[in-house]
């Protein structure tokens, strides 16, 4: 991708004296991670550098927000738009203020200001880095292999994960375990990662993602949640994000008054907003499946002219080039009077809160779908049928108990009896499938049944998911491969078996 650290062109023309100037920007950038001794004299530095710049102190202040800066310095906003074309000493500066901010969290309590400031700063990274190629390179952070093996992302996110909580085993990316941040060698890099120009790993689009929703998992961790949201004040300052969603849903039980009001507002909230954006993919779904044993009506407007024509090319006449019809074909229109059943089934571990909450909102959109029946089954190690709320979410999500273990015997026992017709029913099965190995023998039955079986280990923004690998390859193996990634997968699925 671009290196959006070390600037355009003249990345590879620095004279000595804007190399040195960079690395103070970027060993501050380093101190204020992992606040060593050396933070007095790199601030005084940096200061100096931000100032022949002609860039506010405002950038070396970490407890401003970006948007802030930007409200202020309306000309900083502009040359974030445009890294691309800047020098390196003035994009390691703009670089180096989003880094900090967004990567090094603390490990103190979080107010709502703090979380809302955050998530602010987390959206400036994601629009800077919006169109920049593939993956955030660890190197090019840096602008060289001395300071970029230790300023690339995982040491970033180790910072986030700085109380203690450890890395994300899910990305392999951030800090160890002990919770201080350490440099990450470009050879930790997994398959499928790409590398920076000169040689480092680079950190994917998902990777990042996934790396963002670890660090605001663990403020809001961090938050006096129920504090704040029985303070009206408090809570209107509080953004609904994934992580925000599967906080309030674990402690739903402990809130009342005013403070379980306040999370029932941030969850049917965030519910309403993902709702919009899976209304629009599913907009184009098809009413129904033709029934083609129904005749078409012999109507001028139902005339296949194409068709008539190819079925009647020998009754051409080459003396009078003529085309003589003596048969007519007709469209058939008319639409399956059985409505394709699709049933949704969920584990409701914490886990899968992320696909949880994205495939219950989906499956209310497609409820509203003409000649569409969904069912909605949750389970831990006990099933529950939401049928009767599946047509609101925020309902169905209010009657889920995350966490727990997990049997899926139990699910497949209340859902199997729902297929009335295999042929024109879909199974939508969500899970991390850590579960009970008999329950392969259901997916096995089911589909040789006819039943379309769509398995779903992950629907989320980032696609991070952990899935058992016994029961990936078995599924694969049953021409039934398990989808893990951005939901859209999921949606593009149920529209092709709506649609065909």
């Amino acid at each position: 991708m671009t290196d959006i650290a070390t600037g355009g062109a003249a990345a590879h023309e620095l004279t000595p004296s804007e190399q040195n100037r960079r690395q103070v920007l970027y060993w501050r950038l380093l101190a204020q991670v992992f606040d060593t001794e050396e933070q007095p004299t790199l601030e005084t530095a940096s200061a100096a550098v931000v100032d022949d710049l002609g860039l506010p102190r405002a950038l070396l202040d970490r407890t401003v927000t970006v948007d802030t800066v930007v409200q202020r310095f309306p000309e900083v906003g502009e040359q974030l738009e445009r890294l691309d074309e800047l020098d390196s000493v003035r994009t390691a500066a703009l670089v180096s203020k989003l880094l900090l901010n967004v990567f090094a969290t603390g490990n103190g309590p979080v107010t709502a200001s703090q979380l809302a400031g955050w998530q602010s700063d987390a959206r400036c990274l994601g629009r800077v880095l919006g169109g920049r190629g593939q993956g955030l390179a660890d190197e090019d952070l840096a602008g060289s292999r001395g300071s970029g093996d230790s300023n690339g992302s995982g040491g970033s996110g180790g910072s986030g994960d700085s109380d203690g909580t450890g890395g994300s085993d899910s990305t392999g990316a951030t800090g160890g375990s002990d919770g201080q941040g350490g440099p990450v060698s470009s050879g930790r890099g997994g398959p499928g990662r790409g590398t920076s120009s000169r040689g480092g790993r680079a950190l994917g689009a998902g990777e990042l993602e996934a790396q963002l929703a670890a660090i605001e998992a663990d403020m809001v961790k961090r938050m006096k949640l129920r504090e704040v949201l029985a303070d009206p004040k408090l809570a209107a300052q509080l953004t609904p994000s994934m992580s925000l969603v599967e906080q309030l849903l674990r402690d739903k039980h402990n809130l009342s008054g005013v403070a379980l009001a306040n999370a029932k507002a941030l969850i049917r909230r965030f519910v309403e907003e993902v709702a919009q954006v899976l209304r629009t993919q599913v907009q184009q779904t098809s009413t129904g499946k033709i029934d083609r044993s129904v005749p078409p009506k012999r109507v001028f407007r139902n005339l296949d002219i194409e068709r008539t024509i190819w079925k009647n090319l020998t009754n051409w006449s080459p003396e009078d080039e003529r085309l003589y019809v003596d048969r007519l074909f007709y469209r058939h229109t008319a639409n399956r009077t059985t409505p394709a059943r699709m049933i949704v089934v969920v584990d409701q571990s914490g886990s899968m809160v992320d696909a949880m909450v994205n495939c219950t909102i989906l499956a209310s959109i497609f409820t509203g779908l003409p000649k569409v029946d969904v069912h909605l089954v949750a389970y831990d190690t006990r099933a529950l049928d939401l049928t009767p709320w599946v047509h609101d979410p925020f309902e169905v999500l209010l009657r889920t108990t995350l966490g727990g273990g997990t049997d899926g015997t139990v699910a497949m026992a209340l859902a199997r009896p729902k297929i009335a017709d295999p042929r024109n029913t879909v199974m939508v099965w969500i899970s991390d499938f850590y579960d009970n190995r008999q329950l392969m023998t259901d997916f096995e039955a089911i589909h040789r049944s006819g039943v379309k079986l769509i398995p779903v280990g992950s629907v989320s923004s980032s696609g991070a998911a952990s899935v058992d690998p016994w029961f990936r390859q078995k599924l694969k193996d049953l021409g039934t491969p398990v989808i893990s990634g951005k939901i859209t997968k999921l949606v593009v699925e149920l529209k092709n078996f709506l649609n065909t």
